[in-house]
C-alpha cells in the first residue's frame, strides 16, 4: 500500500464513451430485432461503465481509492475513465485564503489583546490531505489558531521601555517571519504549503484599550519633553557663549543664573511667552 502521493495516469474518456455508446446502442437494436432477453445484459454493463468518467479542472485533482487501497492521485485536467469502482475524492489544488476570526489572548506581558491572522496555503500533497487528517481544512484552521496564540505569547504587544526588543506592533517583518515558519511546521502534517502568512488584526482589548492609549500619549508627551529641554539647553549654552565671545553684556554668574531661567522657561513652555519690556537698569 502506497502512504505517499503518487501521480496515477487514467485513460482518456473518449474512447471509452463511444465504446460504451456502441454498447448501449447494440442492446437496444438486439432486443428490437432479436426479442432475445440476453441483450438487456448489455444495459447491466452500460450503466456499471458509467461511474468510471470524471473531469478534471485546472488547479483540481482526484485522489483514487479501491476499496479502501490508495492507488494514486489524477493532477492531469481532461476527460477520462477508470474502473468504475473506484472512490474518485475531490481534493483542491488552488490557493485558499484564510481569515481567521479575532482571538483575545495574553500577550507576553500579560496584556489581553485582540488578533488575528491571514493565511493563503494550498495542498501540497494530496495523500496526506486526504489521509493523514481527518479533514484538512479545518485542521488549517485550528492549527492557525494555536499558532497566533502562540505568537502573541512569544511578544508584547509593545515596549515602552526598550525600543530595541522586537514586539508585535513594531516588528511586524520579524514577526510575520516567525509565523509562517510556525504555522508551516504545523501544517506540513497535512500536506499543506504555507504561500503567506501575516497578522491581519492586532489591539489591545477594549477593557485595557483606554488606558494603553494614555499611557502611549504620556510616553509621547515625556519624549517629547525630554527633545524640548534637551534642545534648550543647547540653545542657552550657545547663547552663553555667544554673548562671551563677543563680549555684547558682562554678566555675573547671579544674572547669568536670571538668563538661564528666564530662557528655559520661554523655550519649554507650552505656549507662547510675552515679552515685558524693562525700561530701568538690569538690576532692577
Amino acid at each position: 500500500m502506497k502512504n505517499h502521493e503518487t501521480q496515477m495516469n487514467p485513460m482518456s474518456g473518449f474512447g471509452i464513451l463511444a465504446i460504451t455508446l456502441l454498447i448501449f446502442i447494440g442492446a437496444i437494436v438486439g432486443l428490437v430485432v432479436t426479442h432475445n432477453p440476453a441483450f438487456a445484459l448489455l444495459f447491466i454493463v452500460f450503466f456499471l461503465m458509467l461511474p468510471g468518467f470524471f473531469t478534471i479542472q485546472p488547479n483540481r485533482s482526484r485522489v483514487m481509492i479501491f476499496f479502501g487501497d490508495y492507488r494514486g492521485t489524477v493532477k492531469k485536467n481532461g476527460f477520462f475513465w477508470v474502473n468504475p469502482f473506484f472512490v474518485k475524492k475531490k481534493i483542491s489544488l488552488r490557493a485558499h485564503n484564510f481569515d481567521s476570526e479575532r482571538v483575545k489572548v495574553n500577550d507576553k506581558l500579560g496584556n489581553p489583546i485582540l488578533i488575528s491572522v491571514i493565511l493563503v496555503w494550498q495542498v501540497e500533497d494530496t495523500y496526506k490531505a486526504a489521509f493523514d487528517v481527518n479533514d484538512y481544512e479545518h485542521f488549517v484552521r485550528v492549527q492557525s489558531d494555536a499558532a497566533v496564540r502562540k505568537l502573541a505569547n512569544t511578544f508584547a504587544y509593545d515596549n515602552f521601555e526598550d525600543d530595541t526588543e522586537i514586539t508585535l506592533r513594531s516588528g511586524m517583518e520579524e514577526v510575520n517571519h516567525n509565523l509562517e515558519e510556525e504555522l508551516t511546521e504545523r501544517l506540513a502534517i497535512a500536506g499543506i504549503k504555507v504561500i503567506e502568512a501575516r497578522i491581519g488584526y492586532l489591539a489591545y482589548a477594549e477593557e485595557i484599550a483606554s488606558a494603553m492609549l494614555q499611557r502611549q500619549q504620556a510616553t509621547a508627551i515625556v519624549a517629547a519633553r525630554f527633545k524640548i529641554v534637551e534642545g534648550a539647553v543647547g540653545m542657552v549654552e550657545t547663547a552663553l557663549e555667544e554673548l562671551n565671545t563677543k563680549s555684547i553684556v558682562d554678566l555675573d554668574e547671579e544674572k547669568k543664573a536670571a538668563m538661564v531661567s528666564n530662557l528655559m522657561v520661554v523655550l519649554c513652555s507650552d505656549k507662547s511667552a510675552s515679552p515685558v519690556v524693562n525700561a530701568g537698569t538690569l538690576n532692577h
